[in-house]
């Protein structure tokens, strides 16, 4: 029988259920006989013990479901060498638990530090197979992970509700989408909904270009502005501190997050009065969208057919629009950034889209 044990690791999105329901039927479409073991709440269900035996049922009627039906929790990658609290190492619990559920092979579903956490039990000896989860799309190897184009429609969607709330009372608004290092979500979902600025922590902004660029559109007659701010946006001058020194200012900052502190500085500069929006966690929920159901699915079934295959210690990605297998060891600690020099980037400020640089 061929054993094959399933997580989800790290933030939720729109479409795991979609992506193990891939990697299911493509196994039950198999001659082999399967057992799929799905370990609950992440690498913390592998560690404990804590799993459930599917049963082919389990993966019907899921393909729309948002969340994860086997749970989701965050174990940092920096902390898997930190024994836990009963002082027990947590890689040696993982492998345990592996071998005492007798597996053929792991599938992780999940961003950069699980996909570190991942290729680190790969090392170990572990067969394991990894599919990239992310709203920030930012893993390294591939060109799409899935979830991200359905949190584009969701931050697309309020900055599209925003605008007639904006345009009507003349004000700036501020929506703040998610992504602590990478901009992708941002760029993206702002340009989508035709925001007029958008700060990216790839490029650091200067407040008084932010606040020239609105001016501009003052002077041009247009009653309002919509700016799209990423949650780790970072203004030149916090650029330039050394990392302890920002991690230190962040912890002492006086407002609620970088977007409230941008609103205050543009309304002390111009004058125009600001409102800040945070979608928040509604960008992970709901349902996924279509193009995130076909994505999922593909990259399911390629991890399914990997495993049939007994090619192991690989990411099934996507690039150019083909599933590719990228070994684990190269993507393990790598981040895709938005690349300041790039074509989109170029593009949009083309079409008059400032990003305060």
């Amino acid at each position: 029988m061929l054993r094959v044990g399933m997580l989800t690791s790290g933030g939720d999105c729109q479409s795991l259920n979609a992506t193990m329901r891939g990697v299911a039927k493509t196994l039950y479409n198999s001659d082999e006989d399967v057992e799929i073991i799905g370990f609950l709440d992440g690498y913390k269900g592998l560690m404990y013990g804590n799993y459930k035996v599917m049963k082919p049922s389990d993966f019907s009627g899921i393909l729309t479901e948002g969340g994860t039906m086997l749970g989701t929790s965050r174990q940092p990658f920096k902390l898997m060498g930190v024994p836990d609290a009963d002082g027990n190492d947590k890689v040696d619990l993982m492998k345990k638990t592996y071998k005492r559920c007798n597996l053929d092979c792991l599938v992780v579903l999940g961003g950069n530090g699980s996909q570190k956490t991942s290729n680190l039990l790969s090392e170990e000896g572990l067969n394991v197979v990894g599919l990239p989860k992310t709203i920030d799309n930012d893993l390294w190897g591939t060109d799409m992970t899935f979830g991200f184009q359905s949190a584009v429609d969701i931050a697309t969607n309020a900055i599209d509700c925003i605008h007639t709330t904006a345009a009507s009372h003349g004000r700036v608004f501020i929506v703040e989408i998610m992504g602590h290092k990478v901009g992708w979500l941002t760029l993206h979902a702002g340009m989508a909904g035709g925001a007029d600025i958008i700060l990216l922590p790839e490029i650091p902004y200067d407040i008084n270009k932010v606040c020239k660029a609105l001016d501009q559109r003052t002077r041009e007659g247009k009653r309002f502005s919509i700016i799209a701010v990423a949650e780790g946006a970072i203004s030149r001058e916090d650029a330039a501190l050394k990392k302890k020194e920002y991690k230190q200012k962040v912890a002492s900052r006086e407002y609620p997050s970088v977007s409230y502190e941008i609103g205050a500085k543009i309304q002390e500069i111009t004058g125009q009065e600001v409102r800040v929006t945070v979608p928040g966690h509604m960008q992970r929920g709901g349902a996924p969208c279509p193009y995130d159901r076909v994505l999922s699915t593909r990259l399911g079934a390629a991890a399914g057919l990997m495993i049939l295959n007994k090619e192991y210690g690989f990411l099934a990605a996507m690039r150019d629009n083909e599933v590719v297998k990228v070994p684990l060891s190269e993507i393990a600690g790598k981040l895709k950034m938005v690349d300041p020099e790039s074509s989109i980037i170029r593009e949009a400020k083309a079409v008059g889209i400032s990003f305060g640089d």
